[in-house]
C-alpha cells in the first residue's frame, strides 16, 4: 500500500521542540514504515523521515517568519493533491482545509481530527463527511454532528522516553504558557503544596505570562522556556509529578502520555480526554479544583511509577497507533 501522510507546515516534522500535530504525523509515518508500508511524508523540506519526503515549503512558517502562512499552506496542500493518483490512500493531519479537495481526487482520504479550534469549522467537516473518513484522537473529542471511522489514540516512540524509578523532589508544568493549559493554577498548586515547580513550554500568550506567571517566578517557581526532546525526557522523568490543570476540554494531551512513559504520574483537572489517559489512583489523579490537586500531590509518592510506564506503553505507543491506523486504511481501501 502506498500512503501519503500530510503533516502541517507550522513547524518541522518531527518538531524540534513544539509542534504536537507535526509530532503525531511523524510518529504515524515512521510507525507505518516500520510495518512495511510505502510512505511519503508531505512536510517541510527540513523534515526527517525513514520514508520518502515530499516538500515545497523550506521551513515551518513559525520558525521562519519571512514566509506567509496561508501561501505556504496553499502550496503545501496543493502539492499533495496534484499527486493524489500516485497513492492508495491519503492520511490528512492538516485539519479541515484539505477536505475541500476530497471531491476532486480519486484517492481515499482519512482525516485525523486533532480537536476543533472553533464550532465554525464543523460546517466544513459536515460538508465533506461523505468523502473522507474521520478519526478522533479520543472518545471525548467526538462531535455528535460527525460520523467517525474509529478512535485512535496518539502514539509515542516508547524508546524516546527513559523510565526513572527514583524522581527528584519537584513538580513539572510542561506545555504552552496559555490560560487553557492552566500555568497559573499549576503555580498555585505547587505553592500550596510547598513544592518546587519547573515550568517548560513556549509562551503562547505573552500578556498572560507577563501578568499571571512572571510575577510569581522565584527560586522555587522556575521558568525554563521551550524544551527540546532530550531536555523534555530529563524533565519529565525526574519529576515527582506532572501538573496538568487544564481549563478546556483537551482532545488528548501528549505531555500526559509522555510523563507516564517516564514513570511520572499526572495530576490533571478532570476535563476532556483526561479520564481516557489517566487511571485515577493508579497512574495519577483526576481532580476538579486546585484544592483537590494539592491533596493529590501529597499522594503521588504512593503510586507505582512502573505502573505508569506499563499503562502508557500498552495504550499510547507508536506501534499500537500505526497498527490501528493500518486497520482503518485496509477497511477503507477494501470498501472503495
Amino acid at each position: 500500500m502506498k500512503v501519503a501522510v500530510l503533516a502541517p507546515v507550522a513547524w518541522r516534522t518531527p518538531p524540534r521542540h513544539y509542534g504536537p500535530w507535526e509530532q503525531v504525523a511523524s510518529n504515524v509515518a515512521e510507525g507505518l514504515v516500520a510495518l512495511g508500508v510505502d510512505v511519503t511524508l508531505f512536510a517541510t523540506a527540513d523534515s526527517a523521515t525513514a520514508g520518502t519526503l515530499a516538500a515545497v515549503v523550506p521551513q515551518g512558517y513559525e520558525e521562519n517568519r519571512t514566509q506567509d502562512a496561508k501561501v505556504a499552506e496553499c502550496l503545501h496542500i496543493s502539492h499533495l493533491m496534484e499527486r493524489a493518483e500516485e497513492f492508495d490512500l491519503i492520511h490528512n493531519h492538516f485539519d479541515f482545509l484539505p477536505l475541500t479537495y476530497s471531491r476532486l481526487i480519486p484517492t481515499p482520504l482519512v482525516t485525523t481530527i486533532h480537536g476543533f479550534s472553533s464550532e465554525k469549522i464543523l460546517a466544513v467537516y459536515e460538508k465533506y463527511a461523505a468523502t473522507t473518513a474521520y478519526v478522533s484522537i479520543s472518545h471525548a473529542d467526538r462531535s455528535p454532528r460527525l460520523p467517525y471511522a474509529a478512535t485512535v489514540y496518539n502514539g509515542l516512540r516508547v524508546s524516546d522516553f527513559t523510565f526513572t524509578a527514583q524522581p527528584e523532589d519537584y513538580l513539572l508544568f510542561f506545555g504552552r504558557i496559555h490560560p487553557d493549559k492552566g500555568t497559573a493554577e499549576a503555580i498555585e498548586i505547587a505553592r500550596r503544596s510547598g513544592r518546587r515547580l519547573l515550568i517548560a513550554g513556549i509562551v503562547q500568550d505573552a500578556a498572560y505570562f507577563r501578568e499571571r506567571v512572571e510575577p510569581l517566578l522565584s527560586d522555587t517557581i522556575v521558568f525554563l522556556g521551550a524544551a527540546g526532546p532530550a531536555q523534555r525526557n530529563k524533565l519529565l522523568g525526574n519529576a515527582l509529578g506532572l501538573l496538568h490543570p487544564i481549563n478546556f476540554d483537551e482532545p488528548f494531551g501528549l505531555s500526559v502520555a509522555e510523563a507516564m512513559l517516564c514513570g511520572t504520574p499526572v495530576v490533571a483537572f478532570n476535563r476532556g480526554a483526561m479520564p481516557e489517559l489517566i487511571q485515577h489512583g493508579q497512574t495519577g489523579f483526576l481532580v476538579d479544583s486546585v484544592g483537590e490537586a494539592v491533596e493529590a500531590v501529597q499522594q503521588l509518592g504512593a503510586l507505582s511509577r512502573a505502573a505508569c510506564r506499563a499503562w502508557a506503553s500498552a495504550n499510547f505507543s507508536q506501534e499500537k497507533m500505526a497498527a490501528d491506523y493500518l486497520a482503518v486504511y485496509n477497511e477503507l481501501v477494501h470498501k472503495e
